[in-house]
C-alpha cells in the first residue's frame, strides 16, 4: 500500500501541536492567615537563610555539606536519570531513521544446487551487496506519545524538586547539628563550673565538719551532690562527641576529619523571619512542588493507558540499492512506502486493567499532594507556635536564673556564717544548676525553632 509522503509531514505537524498538561487542582482552600501570631519581618531572599544566624563557621559547614554529602550526590544522579528518561520518552514523537549496509557471499560446497540457490556447479560462488535507509513513524492520533513525553518531563521536574528537598533537609540538618554541638559544649562548660562550685561547698562543709559544727549527714549529702555533678560531666561529653559524629556524617566525612573552631554558644542569634501567608507556601516548598509534579505525571499516564486501547497507524519509508558488484551498488536504487493499522481486539483485560491502575495511581497521588499541603501548613504552624512559646518561656527563665543565682549566693554566705543549714544550700544549688541547664536548652530550642521555620517555609527555594 502506497501512502503519499505528505502524510508523514502531516503526522509530524500533529505531534508538534501538543498542549501542556493543566496544573492539577488539589481541591484544598488555604487559610487566609496563620493561626499562630508572628512578627512581621522585612521580606528578603532566604536563598542562603543560614547566613542570618551570624556564624561564619556554620556557613562553611553548609558549603562543605553541599559538596561532600553522599545523599545530595545521589539525588543529583537521580535527576540525571530522569533527564535520560525524558529524552527516551520524547524520542517516538519524531520518525526513527535507520541505515543498513550488507555484504553477502554464497558458495556451493557440494552437489548441483537447487532452484532457490543462486549458484550452480559452473558458478559456485555469488556475491551480493545492498544498502538501505529507512524511516518509521507511528502517528500519535490519540496523544499517547505526547502524554508519555509529558509524564517523563514532569517526572524530571519532580526529581529536581526532590533534589531540592534533600538539599534543604541537609542544610537544616547541618544547622541543627551544629547548634546542638555548640549547646553541648556550653553545657559541658557549665557542668565543669558547677562541679567546681560543688567541690568548693564540699570543702566548706568538710572544714565545718572537722571543727564539729557540721554533721556527718551534711557531709554525706554534699559529697552526694559532688558525685552527681561528676556523673553528669561525662554524659555531656558523650553527647557532645555524638553530635560531632552526626555533623561529620552530614558533611560526608569521618569525624576525625571534622575541625571546629571555638565559637561561643551565645554568639549565635536567630533572625526575624517573614512567614508570609499560607497560600504562598504552595510555591515555596519543593516537596509540595514535587507532589504536584508527580500528580500531573500520573494524569498524563492515564492518557497513555487510554491511548494504548485505541488503534495505531505506523508509516514506513525506505530507500535502498543492491548489486552483484560493490562498484555497481549505487546504479540500482529503489524505494518502498508502507503503512500499517493495528488495533487491539482481545488481551484478556490487560489494557483496561492498565488504565484502571493508572487511574488509581492518579487518585493516590492526589491524596499524597493534599497531604503534602496540609503537612506543610502544619509544619509552619508548629514552628511559629514553638517560637512564640519559647520566647515567652525565655522571658521568665531569665528572671528564674537570676533569682536562683542570688538565692544560692545568699544561702552559701549564711551557711558559711553559721546562720543557715546545709539543706537550704543543697536546694539552692540544685535549683541553680537546673536553671543554668534550662537556659541553654531553651536557647538551643529557640535556634532550632527558627531553623525549623526556615525549613517549613522552603528555605529560599521557589518554583522558577
Amino acid at each position: 500500500m502506497k501512502v503519499p509522503l505528505s502524510l508523514l509531514a502531516a503526522s509530524l505537524l500533529l505531534a508538534a501541536c501538543s498542549n501542556p498538561a493543566p496544573r492539577p487542582d488539589s481541591g484544598l482552600q488555604p487559610p487566609a492567615a496563620w493561626q499562630s501570631p508572628n512578627t512581621s519581618a522585612a521580606a528578603h531572599s532566604n536563598r542562603q537563610w543560614w547566613m542570618q544566624f551570624g556564624s561564619p563557621q556554620l556557613n562553611r559547614l553548609i558549603e562543605q555539606a553541599s559538596v561532600g554529602s553522599h545523599d545530595l550526590a545521589a539525588a543529583v544522579a537521580r535527576v540525571q536519570q530522569a533527564q535520560a528518561s525524558a529524552t527516551i520518552a520524547g524520542a517516538p514523537l519524531l520518525p526513527e531513521l535507520k541505515a543498513g549496509l550488507n555484504a553477502n557471499r554464497q558458495r556451493l560446497l557440494h552437489g548441483k544446487g537447487y532452484s532457490q540457490l543462486d549458484v550452480s556447479p559452473d558458478n559456485r560462488s555469488l556475491n551480493y551487496y545492498d544498502a538501505e535507509l529507512s524511516a518509521s513513524y507511528e502517528i500519535d492520533f490519540w496523544g499517547g506519545k505526547r502524554a508519555a513525553r509529558d509524564s517523563a518531563l514532569l517526572g524530571l521536574q519532580a526529581s529536581e524538586f526532590d533534589r531540592a528537598t534533600v538539599e534543604l533537609t541537609l542544610q537544616s540538618g547541618v544547622a541543627n547539628s551544629y547548634t546542638q554541638a555548640l549547646s553541648l559544649r556550653e553545657q559541658q562548660r557549665i557542668a565543669e563550673l558547677n562541679l567546681a562550685n560543688a567541690q568548693s561547698v564540699l570543702r566548706l562543709v568538710q572544714t565545718r565538719y572537722d571543727a564539729g559544727s557540721a554533721t556527718a549527714l551534711e557531709l554525706a549529702q554534699q559529697k552526694s551532690l559532688v558525685a552527681e555533678q561528676q556523673r553528669k560531666l561525662p554524659l555531656v561529653q558523650q553527647q557532645a562527641r555524638e553530635a560531632r559524629i552526626t555533623l561529620a556524617a552530614l558533611l560526608g566525612q569521618p569525624v576525625q576529619a571534622l575541625t571546629l573552631t571555638e565559637q561561643a554558644f551565645d554568639q549565635l542569634h536567630w533572625p526575624e523571619i517573614d512567614s508570609g501567608v499560607p497560600s504562598e507556601l504552595l510555591s515555596r516548598r519543593p516537596d509540595i512542588a514535587s507532589a504536584e509534579a508527580k500528580l500531573a505525571a500520573a494524569q498524563a499516564d492515564v492518557t497513555v493507558a487510554r491511548a494504548a486501547m485505541l488503534p495505531t497507524l505506523t508509516l514506513t519509508a525506505s530507500l535502498g540499492t543492491g548489486a552483484d558488484l560493490a562498484s555497481d551498488l549505487l546504479r540500482t536504487t529503489f524505494y518502498n512506502l508502507s503503512s500499517g493499522l493495528v488495533a487491539p481486539i482481545f488481551n484478556n483485560g490487560r489494557l483496561s486493567a492498565t488504565r484502571d491502575k493508572a487511574t488509581a495511581r492518579q487518585q493516590e497521588l492526589l491524596e499524597t499532594y493534599r497531604g503534602a499541603i496540609i503537612n506543610g501548613f502544619a509544619d509552619v504552624e508548629k514552628a511559629l507556635n514553638s517560637i512564640r512559646g519559647l520566647d515567652e518561656q525565655r522571658q521568665w527563665q531569665g528572671e528564674e536564673l537570676s533569682q536562683a543565682q542570688t538565692a544560692f549566693d545568699i544561702a552559701q554566705s549564711r551557711y558559711q556564717a553559721g546562720a543557715e543549714d546545709l539543706l537550704t544550700v543543697l536546694q539552692t544549688q540544685r535549683t541553680l544548676y537546673a536553671a543554668q541547664d534550662m537556659n541553654v536548652q531553651l536557647r538551643l530550642s529557640r535556634l532550632q525553632a527558627s531553623i525549623a521555620l526556615y525549613k517549613a517555609l522552603g528555605g529560599g527555594w521557589q518554583v522558577l
